[in-house]
């Protein structure tokens, strides 16, 4: 039975459960079949397990409804292939606008379209709402991420798809970082959410999936069909434990995001700390905005040490309760230096950690992190 009026927490808890029956489980079960018997009787049915498998689908109904879509979601082998299905919307030789800081492997293939695709590739200062606007005319496709990863800029989403639609531009919004929980990008206009189900919506560093989200029917369609074509598509167990992951979001995210809050505060008075970046922080440029647009300020802390990047590799060195790992928005806290990879855009400062906070208590927390900072001055 649908509840609409349900808050987000309730929907993550109750989406995609099974018909309430007598001896029937709580819980959607895992079917482990690539095939079904099939025996030509008309009607839907399901055939293979690259189309559809009913292990996908409490999955997709949930993530769908709390995102406020009319269909459910469409999952995805991994956050990239998401990306994939939603960027194969640029037409070839089409113009696509992306954020000059986002997901590293995002810009890549944006660079990619542009190789094999001769898509021309219009990068942009999100945070820049003139900027962005103008190189909207005449695009196709925008991809907006916001926050960005991994500078934490915070987009006019709102003005910005708004002007997209005006001109007929199809706008794809990573809602990774702020997940369904801090906005819904789809009820301003947005054409398209993608997540890397990866981090926050599983949250236990144990699955690699990714999934769109639409409220177009021809969209969806197209989407679907990319998954099929391409062999983009997850694992039933995978999704199993993304949806099982998902039933406790919106714990995970409020601790998550209180412990970054509190962090931030006291990363901006340490006196191992450069710079900063977070949405709470009063004088974080993309506060005012984000309190506007946002529920929540989200999880993830830019910091650069004093001491420029020989300090920022000490300190990823010196934590022993923080995890030196790449990806985020696991139960664990994690840090590291994104410039390490080559890939990485190289406006992004050489000597920024980027955290990732985690659901442990705060002063925990905050004990290793001052310890290891302490240890560069």
């Amino acid at each position: 039975m649908e509840h609409p009026d349900l808050s987000p927490a309730t929907t993550a808890v109750t989406a995609g459960r099974p018909p309430r029956v007598q001896g029937g489980p709580v819980n959607p079960p895992v079917v482990l079949s690539s095939t079904y018997v099939s025996q030509g009787v008309p009607g839907p049915e399901l055939l293979y397990t690259r189309a559809n498998t009913e292990t996908w689908q409490p999955f997709e109904e949930a993530l769908g409804r709390l995102e406020g879509a009319r269909h459910p979601a469409v999952v995805f082998g991994s956050g990239m292939a998401a990306v994939a299905a939603a960027l194969s919307l640029v037409p070839d030789g089409g113009v696509l606008v992306v954020p000059r800081h986002a997901y590293q492997v995002s810009l890549g293939y944006a660079d990619d379209l542009a190789a094999r695709h001769n898509v021309k590739v219009r990068r942009v200062d999100i945070a820049d709402t003139d900027q962005v606007m103008t190189a909207l005319w005449g695009a196709d496709v925008a991809l907006l991420e916001s926050p960005t990863n991994p500078m934490l800029e915070v987009a006019d989403l709102p003005a910005l798809i708004a002007r997209a639609r005006e001109w007929g531009v199809r706008t794809v919004v990573d809602n990774t970082f702020a997940t369904p929980l801090g906005q819904n990008p789809l009820a301003l206009g947005a054409d398209v959410v993608l997540h890397s189900v990866t981090k926050y919506l599983a949250g236990h560093s144990d699955v690699v999936l990714g999934a769109c989200v639409t409220d177009d029917p021809e969209v969806d369609h197209a989407l679907r069909a990319y998954r099929t074509l391409h062999g983009a598509i997850p694992g039933p167990l995978e999704v199993w434990l993304a949806l099982r992951g998902l039933r406790t979001l919106h714990l995970r995210v409020e601790r998550a995001q209180q412990n970054a809050a509190e962090l931030a505060a006291r990363l901006a008075e340490h006196p191992a700390v450069a710079e900063v970046r977070h949405p709470s922080l009063p004088t974080d440029p993309g506060h005012e905005r984000a309190a506007q647009n946002m529920r929540g300020f989200g999880a993830i802390i830019g910091v650069r040490p004093v001491g420029g990047l020989s300090a920022a590799d000490a300190v990823v060195a010196a934590v022993d309760l923080w995890v030196p790992a790449t990806s985020l928005g696991g139960v664990e806290s994690t840090l590291e230096r994104r410039r390490r990879f080559t890939t990485e855009s190289r406006t992004v400062p050489e000597d920024l950690l980027r955290l990732s906070v985690g659901v442990e208590d705060v002063e925990d927390l905050w004990a290793d992190l001052d310890k290891a900072l302490r240890s560069v001055l």
